[in-house]
């Protein structure tokens, strides 16, 4: 006998709470909708969500980002349009272009390739759509000046934009992924769907083009698609650092189960996609495709970053090395307790649980950790511990976070008269970090005690829906 899909409303006390203004939980005999189907609803709320992400940014856009306090008062930042004339888009330059002229006005493009490939064809769109402005003549402003050039802010707005849909897409798919993972679960996807963090963090960054590539990833696992999920994740890492270490994960997973073959194709499928995504930057420029990988090695403490709150705090300077050497060794040691975890659970433990806390580990010790970071966790968190209390408790931290940054940048929370000295930023540093450790604790107790995890792994025709809870060893 198949077993039914799980009833949300049912299954979380949060949701069944919510459910009294439709109505209530779902009844013993709901049969659905035929054309609203859990998909469908799925991918309204990604949109809806996404949607009013992109009106929480309407005060910036209506003033064209250039009102330096709005963007931090109004929390409405994002990095698209300052890096549409700040790297080059604007004159629609190659962003690992080696070309001399090019080097002396512009940076190089501090991201990974997938993003700065993204990003490029996206300033082609940009200027397809504005008309194919003639932009021979910028090549003679200063770069300083590109932002007052003729016709510039009107492609900053729609590069925006074109950016913004680009984007939203990346969100859908993800939700479709994420539907899928579990064949009697699609509704833990509305915990992304429906996410404060999507809606608030999606446009400060590209990094929706990596959660999408986790989400294939997590999708291609569960059916039994070893291949396929390592080149999703070869396509995330060559777009974010992060999606690499879901190897890990898989690692322990097939170590438990004696699983090889699944595991070879995971790693040599990850290594073959992301070495060709990177070829076209590698080959036109060496050196300009290096500069992601250097920059990271030698910035210091930044936004976010425990060891930000750390020398604000004390007043102590720490080198980029000693940060380095700290977090390497912190991040190896939290890796090898979350395999110890895995390898010595009563169950093999799913690969969001084992995913989200190799991936918080990370972020825990980072030197930045940006606010649009909480991105990078959300796809794992909401499978991982699908229980939406849990989740909005770990997202409340997030939120007050997103809120103190833009206001610790605009100096609103500054103590006295120094503008370096803000407790209060510190304070919302110390509280995201504590509901993430919320959250770990959480996944861990589910990983130790499998009764308590939310997510039931039958065999695919079990026998009664009535029997006890009973666990497979599969993923």
């Amino acid at each position: 006998m198949t077993l039914g899909p799980v009833r949300p409303t049912r299954d979380d006390d949060v949701l069944a709470g919510l459910s009294d203004v439709v109505g209530g939980p779902a009844g013993e005999h709901d049969a659905g909708h035929r054309w609203w189907t859990p998909l469908r609803v799925l991918l309204v709320v990604t949109a809806a969500c996404f949607a009013l992400g992109m009106v929480q940014k309407a005060p910036c856009y209506h003033v064209s980002w250039e009102n330096g306090e709005d963007r931090y008062s109004e929390m409405c930042y994002s990095d698209l349009p300052y890096l549409y004339t700040g790297r080059g888009f604007a004159e629609l330059n190659w962003p690992y272009s080696d070309d001399e002229q090019v080097r002396q006005r512009y940076e190089t493009m501090e991201y990974p390739v997938g993003i700065s490939y993204f990003a490029w064809l996206d300033a082609w769109a940009t200027h397809w759509l504005s008309g194919s402005p003639d932009i021979s003549g910028r090549a003679q402003i200063p770069s300083s000046d590109m932002w007052g050039a003729p016709g510039v802010v009107p492609e900053v707005r729609l590069y925006v934009v074109t950016t913004a849909l680009g984007l939203a897409i990346c969100a859908l798919l993800a939700t479709v992924f994420l539907s899928g993972v579990n064949r009697r679960r699609p509704w833990d996807a509305l915990a992304f769907a429906a996410s404060p963090a999507l809606l608030l963090t999606g446009l400060v960054n590209w990094d929706l083009l990596a959660v999408v590539c986790v989400a294939g990833a997590l999708s291609a696992w569960a059916r039994g698609k070893p291949v396929w999920t390592g080149v999703w994740l070869g396509l995330g890492t060559a777009t974010k650092l992060y999606p690499v270490f879901l190897v890990g994960a898989l690692l322990v997973i097939c170590l438990r189960e004696r699983r090889w073959l699944p595991l070879v194709h995971v790693v040599w499928a990850t290594a073959v996609t992301w070495l060709v995504v990177n070829l076209p930057a590698m080959w036109t420029g060496f050196s300009q495709w290096k500069v992601f990988w250097t920059f990271n090695q030698d910035r210091g403490a930044d936004l976010g970053s425990f060891w930000l709150a750390a020398h604000e705090a004390t007043d102590h300077v720490f080198l980029s090395t000693t940060i380095n050497h700290w977090s390497v060794g912190f991040f190896a040691v939290w890796c090898l307790a979350v395999a110890v975890l895995g390898y010595t659970a009563k169950v093999t433990p799913r690969f969001a649980q084992l995913g989200f806390l190799i991936v918080t580990g990370f972020l825990l010790v980072n030197k930045v950790y940006s606010p649009q970071y909480v991105l990078w966790l959300l796809p794992l968190a909401v499978l991982a511990r699908p229980r939406w209390r849990d989740l909005l408790i770990w997202q409340a931290g997030e939120i007050l976070y997103f809120a103190a940054v833009w206001w610790y940048l605009g100096t609103f929370l500054a103590s006295g008269s120094n503008a370096n000295v803000s407790p209060s930023y510190w304070i919302a540093i110390a509280l995201r970090i504590a509901a993430e450790l919320y959250l770990v604790v959480m996944v861990v107790r589910d990983i130790r005690d499998p009764w308590s995890d939310p997510v039931d792994r039958y065999e695919d025709d079990y026998p009664s829906e009535t029997t006890t809870r009973s666990k497979v060893v599969a993923v």
